[in-house]
């Protein structure tokens, strides 16, 4: 998992981490706390140069209105707009460590899905905090934005991000509460091959919480489907995500409206989504639930648009 750019860089540790010291980094006033991940971490006291190593550490952060310490973000990180005038460090996959090194970094937000821990371990070694997060559902998240804020000194900001998200959960819930039927719901992620999204992922999460059936949640991970199989589950609603949207949603509509019997086809409910509101453990999950109840449970709606929350 570790970017071929890496190699090189590795051979040259012991001249950045003389650099490193040399331009005066590191940090005096620290204090030993467990990340996500169960290491001891010593993180620095108000921390004034933080490195995103995730696009949803990135959202996170400016949602905590925090983004002045900001000094790097990994590619895609787009939300809002201007995190994408950050300095790249790589992807969140394939971190560019020579790059996080030369923003002389006080403190980095990691998340142990995807960043590589050889990364992780190299910042360490030179010095560098390295705090990790690990959400893997709505609760967890919310307890990133508490624990991001706790060390970025934005205790009662993140308190309020997090009042926000219990409070317009609390309303999808209570709407979702006065239906009985829970249409089942086909997540399509991509066009080729087919592949939705099972019992482990937020996606599932949302579903659930939004008063569907996820007919993908009997497998675990991201599973693939042929077209045959889809059309043996009877989906009463398609969701379908892609990065190149309208071009791919357009060929994903063409593909399904073939068999009119199919239930989505037949009632209409074919719907393209924004895939960052669904897989990135951020507020916006949030947006993507009260999307999602809007699409499964159109009748729960008024024609001027009574929001559920």
């Amino acid at each position: 998992m570790v970017n071929d750019k890496t190699k090189p860089v590795g051979r040259k540790i012991p001249t950045l981490i003389f650099l490193f010291f040399l331009l005066g980094a590191g940090f005096v006033h620290a204090e030993m706390v467990m990340d996500h991940t169960g290491r001891k971490v010593q993180v620095p006291h108000d921390p004034q140069r933080v490195v995103s190593l995730a696009p949803s550490i990135t959202e996170i952060v400016y949602s905590l209105n925090s983004q002045q310490r900001l000094v790097g973000a990994t590619q895609y990180s787009d939300y809002p707009a201007e995190a994408g005038e950050l300095p790249s460090v790589g992807s969140y996959v394939y971190l560019d460590l020579e790059k996080i090194v030369s923003l002389k970094p006080d403190l980095c937000i990691a998340i142990k899905d995807g960043n590589p821990l050889s990364i992780i371990r190299r910042l360490e070694e030179m010095g560098i905090a390295v705090y990790a997060v690990n959400p893997r559902d709505l609760d967890s998240v919310m307890q990133t934005i508490t624990d991001i804020g706790t060390i970025l000194g934005a205790e009662q900001r993140a308190g309020e991000v997090v009042s926000d998200m219990d409070q317009r959960m609390a309303a999808v819930s209570k709407k979702v509460d006065s239906v009985s039927d829970r249409p089942g719901v086909f997540f399509q992620i991509g066009v080729d091959p087919i592949v939705s999204a099972g019992s482990n992922t937020f996606i599932n999460e949302l579903i659930q919480k939004a008063g569907g059936r996820n007919l993908a949640g009997g497998h675990p991970g991201y599973p693939r489907y042929s077209v045959e199989d889809v059309l043996a589950l009877a989906p009463e609603v398609i969701i379908v995500t892609s990065m190149d949207r309208q071009k791919v949603f357009d060929r994903v509509l063409q593909q399904w409206r073939q068999w009119e019997d199919l239930p989505a086809v037949a009632e209409d409910r074919i719907h393209l989504v924004n895939s960052n509101l669904y897989d990135r453990p951020s507020p916006r999950l949030i947006r993507g639930l009260e999307e999602l109840v809007r699409l499964i449970h159109p009748q729960l709606f008024d024609p001027e648009g009574d929001s559920a929350r």
